[in-house]
């Protein structure tokens, strides 16, 4: 559950499942219980503070400054391909969690990756 300071961004499901946003107004760093504006595909309305909007494959929703916001998949519908069209931001500086996480979480290995991040690869030979 986050919010950016500065940055808006459009979050697209691009295909799988249904993916769920869950939002909430931020009210001093707090979730506020208000109603929160949803604009998702040329629409606007109102929710309750923490209902899970809900996109279909090509369903898009924009999601503003200071709007706390989750991701999550409708079980039982599949993986998800998420897309992100936003303002470019400062991640050490834009990124309000509602509870403190460090950049990148601490993950409990159970299995071995089947795809390695860029600091994963094992170093050449010299």
């Amino acid at each position: 559950m986050h919010f950016h300071w500065v940055k808006s961004e459009d979050i697209i499901n691009r295909g799988g499942g249904t993916l769920i946003i869950h939002v909430y107004n931020d009210k001093d760093g707090e979730l506020d219980n208000t109603d929160v504006l949803v604009n998702s595909d040329g629409r606007s309305y109102y929710v309750p503070a923490g209902t899970g909007v809900e996109l279909k494959p090509g369903e898009s929703i924009t999601l503003w400054p200071h709007q706390y916001h989750d991701f999550d998949i409708k079980p039982g519908t599949g993986d998800v391909l998420i897309g992100e069209v936003s303002m470019s931001n400062d991640d050490n500086t834009d990124n309000r969690f509602y509870e403190e996480l460090g950049r990148f979480p601490t993950i409990e290995e159970d299995e071995e990756p089947y795809r390695l991040l860029c600091n994963e690869y094992p170093t050449g030979k010299k």
